[in-house]
């Protein structure tokens, strides 16, 4: 059988058989040619193309049904009570909440910020307390100083009130529904009967001193030999940001700055709660400056300082 020959020899011509041409030039060639500008559409982002479903803007219009339509009001809790009807006979739990000098500090746009939000303040504060950030971001915005801050996320620009415009208690109305967030009461460190509702072990049967001990933490060989994360057990109980949906507004005295409302608001007493309209619940059919009362910004009147 005669021997084949090697693949190798014949892929290219010899070396003597090719003119003597630099690389550098051979580089120079190369980089002169125009490279070939990749198909936008094989990425579904050209123009006339609809969203991409994984990116910022589809993630956006998919939520945007959710958000509701104005700004929603700080306030402080300050205790339970009750309310009986006559006419029913029935008695009521309530939670009073008041506001205190709850106005719009600034704004949130979606050009800039990518979302539409109003930034809240509510309270007061000594400028020897606060910040130089601080006290520039209330003096370029002409507003006081407040104590506590924070953000509400409306569905677009019209939900957007004046800066300066002071929120007053009649922005809510008697009957609404309205979502109450605030930080939960801390109870330090607790075990799984009462952090997660754990039934205990039993009362007899042979149970000796572990009756509202937790039990087994995991398997052996069918788990890795390990615990899984985010397993049950005894930890840090509250201390995080709680919400109650679709809480029923009994009583609005704006005099006052009072809102009470249909059962239980997370947090202490005396603790910032954020009142805004319940996405669970149909919107609230009033005008959106219903409860913004518009009282500007000094920004526009401070002269600059030479």
């Amino acid at each position: 059988m005669p021997p084949k020959p090697c693949a190798r020899l014949f892929s290219l011509p010899p070396r003597f058989l090719c003119p003597s041409v630099s690389r550098s030039f051979i580089r120079t060639i190369q980089s002169i040619q125009p490279r070939q500008k990749t198909d936008l559409t094989r990425f579904n982002s050209g123009h006339g193309l609809p969203v991409l479903g994984s990116s910022k803007a589809a993630a956006f219009e998919r939520r945007e049904e959710m958000l509701p339509l104005r700004t929603g009001a700080l306030a402080i809790k300050k205790g339970m009570t009750a309310m009986y009807d006559p006419t029913t006979a029935k008695r009521t739990a309530c939670t009073v909440l008041q506001l205190d000098r709850c106005q719009v500090i600034s704004h949130k746009r979606r050009d800039i910020h990518g979302y539409w939000a109003v930034q809240v303040g509510s309270g007061t504060k000594e400028a020897r307390n606060v910040t130089r950030p601080e006290r520039g971001h209330h003096a370029a915005h002409g507003v006081p100083l407040k104590r506590h801050l924070a953000e509400f996320r409306v569905k677009n620009a019209d939900g957007l009130p004046e800066v300066g415009s002071v929120i007053s208690a009649d922005l809510f109305q008697e009957g609404q529904f309205i979502d109450a967030r605030a930080t939960t009461r801390g109870m330090g460190f607790a075990g799984g009967m009462k952090r997660w509702g754990f039934s205990g072990q039993p009362a007899s049967h042979g149970t000796s001193l572990t009756h509202r001990a937790m039990g087994s933490a995991g398997a052996s060989q069918g788990s890795g030999s390990r615990v899984l994360p985010g397993k049950k057990m005894a930890g840090r109980m509250g201390g995080e940001q709680g919400t109650v949906q679709c809480l029923r507004v009994m009583k609005v005295d704006k005099e006052n700055g009072i809102v009470v409302v249909h059962g239980a608001v997370p947090g202490p007493k005396k603790g910032i709660v954020k009142l805004q309209d319940a996405i669970k619940k149909p919107w609230p059919e009033v005008d959106l400056s219903i409860g913004v009362n518009k009282m500007g910004s000094t920004a526009e009147m401070l002269e600059p300082v030479v």
